[in-house]
């Protein structure tokens, strides 16, 4: 899913909307099949909400904090049996960068790119 501007960007109501947005289209694939659609995406809603999966927001200002870039895609996909966010960014000089983030821990387990490095922030926490 594509986000026109850096997340940080949007205006508070659009930021607030925006993990139900992306969220929603974590579950597209899923659309030929309604119901379990709704059933994944209930579910998906809980485990956030008893704090099982980090919050997507949370995961986007960890990277705004550290990483220069735009946010192109995000997924939630199941990898080797854990749930792990997928959160693709296009970085100031033109390089696509792949974090990836344990879903219930939030930890960063990996990250895919070219010229990684130059997209860190020098204030950095």
């Amino acid at each position: 899913m594509l986000i026109p501007r850096p997340y940080t960007t949007l205006p508070h109501r659009a930021r607030a909307l925006l993990p139900a947005a992306l969220l929603a289209g974590l579950l597209v694939p899923l659309a030929a099949a309604p119901a379990v659609a709704e059933e994944h995406w209930q579910e998906l809603h809980e485990a956030v909400r008893e704090e099982r999966i980090v919050a997507l927001p949370e995961l986007l200002d960890w990277l705004e904090a550290r990483y220069a870039g735009q946010v192109l895609e995000v997924e939630l996909e199941r990898d080797d049996g854990r749930l792990v966010y997928e959160i693709e960014m296009l970085g100031p000089q033109g390089q696509k960068v792949e974090f990836e983030f344990d879903a219930e821990s939030g930890e960063l387990v990996g990250m895919e790119g070219v010229r990684i490095d130059a997209m860190r922030r020098k204030e950095a926490p």
